[in-house]
């Protein structure tokens, strides 16, 4: 028997984060995502009028394949999957992983490699489709959560099909103060860092690109960023774990960057040169996620929490920064974490997690669930 929650949580995806209208295609990218659940999506795709094409992946046979890449295959890639997405007008991705660390061993030169050429593929379907990416819970997932997987389940669903609407509304304030403001000063343990967002502009991530969601984004001015940032969450980016990350910065440029395997992040930070810049500033209020889970679809929207990106600017709200890399390094500022402060124009927006102005207070946990 299917479980009840996958038809609601495919109808949200197909009706209110891709909105597909009739005629239009759409690529179904599932990821060790069961199938029954794959078989709810195509229902609702179909139902909704649009017609649905699906490539079924799996992370073990994926990191097969770049073991043995060369530029040569890559290229190949990246030829026939940005053939095929281009001829879609929208995309919906379900991530899972049965184990969160599968391509830890694949030298980082070759990932490097294949990040590069194969970005058209990620920068057309970003730019020119309606999209929807998230995660698909699995054990790996629940473990690196400290969580049962029953347990871990029942949460995914409550966060993936919370009232997303009545967020975005919560959200307007929010993106309006951050398209007026200039100077942006973060501070907290280890943190005093400083740079402008004039004229970036600001957008709400509200369902709509990822699930789970509940954050406003901006990105700084690519040269005014100086100081220092220290981190405080766990982060994974290219099967490698990082814990106490820290980066320092003049003049927008990562000068030094230090954690508890400095040696590949700095292998990482070196991919390119757009790579030591930094491409978002977000903060985060998703009510039902607390607590760091080693997945940044999740971390980046925890309640209290702001992100501060190394890597590629989006074209929305973007600074022209261009890189390889896109990572979203996460800093909880609740009080048991340690606490914090945002400031805009030298005005306290939000303390220890908590909103301050009255404006923007229906983003606080309390009234947002």
């Amino acid at each position: 028997m299917t479980d009840p929650r996958y038809p609601k949580l495919a109808k949200l995806l197909v009706n209110y984060s891709t909105a597909l209208k009739k005629g239009e295609r759409i690529l179904l990218d599932m990821i060790d995502v069961p199938d029954e659940f794959t078989v709810e999506l195509i229902r609702a795709v179909r139902a909704a009028g649009a017609v649905p094409f699906v490539e079924t992946r799996h992370t073990r046979v994926g990191r097969e394949l770049l073991l043995g890449t060369n530029e040569s295959h890559a290229t190949t890639v990246r030829d026939l999957e940005l053939a095929r997405m281009k001829k879609m007008q929208a995309y919906i991705a379900i991530r899972g992983s049965d184990n969160m660390n599968e391509n830890s061993d694949v030298p980082s030169g070759l990932m490097n490699m294949y990040s590069k050429i194969i970005r058209p593929v990620l920068d057309y379907r970003v730019n020119q489709t309606k999209w929807c990416v998230l995660r698909w819970p699995s054990p790996s997932m629940a473990q690196a959560a400290g969580m049962s997987t029953e347990a871990f389940e029942n949460l995914y669903f409550d966060v993936c099909t919370l009232d997303y609407p009545k967020m975005a509304r919560a959200q307007t304030p929010l993106q309006k103060r951050m398209a007026k403001a200039d100077k942006v000063h973060l501070k907290g343990p280890g943190t005093d860092l400083t740079f402008s967002i004039k004229g970036i502009g600001a957008k709400k991530c509200e369902g709509t690109r990822n699930i789970p969601d509940g954050e406003v984004f901006s990105c700084p001015v690519k040269t005014s960023v100086n100081g220092m940032i220290q981190y405080n969450t766990p982060t994974l980016y290219a099967g490698t774990k990082f814990d106490n990350v820290r980066l320092e910065f003049k003049d927008g440029k990562i000068i030094k960057a230090t954690s508890n395997n400095t040696k590949r992040l700095n292998e990482i930070l070196d991919t390119d040169a757009g790579a030591r810049y930094v491409g978002e500033f977000a903060i985060g209020f998703n009510p039902y996620i607390q607590n760091p889970m080693c997945d940044i679809l999740f971390d980046e929207k925890i309640a209290g929490s702001l992100h501060f990106t190394p890597g590629k600017a989006y074209e929305d709200c973007g600074n022209g920064n261009n890189s390889a890399i896109h990572w979203d390094m996460v800093l909880i500022q609740r009080k048991e974490w340690g606490g914090g402060e945002i400031w805009f124009d030298g005005e306290l927006i939000r303390k220890d997690g908590i909103f301050l102005p009255k404006d923007l207070k229906g983003l606080n946990p309390a009234n947002l669930k």
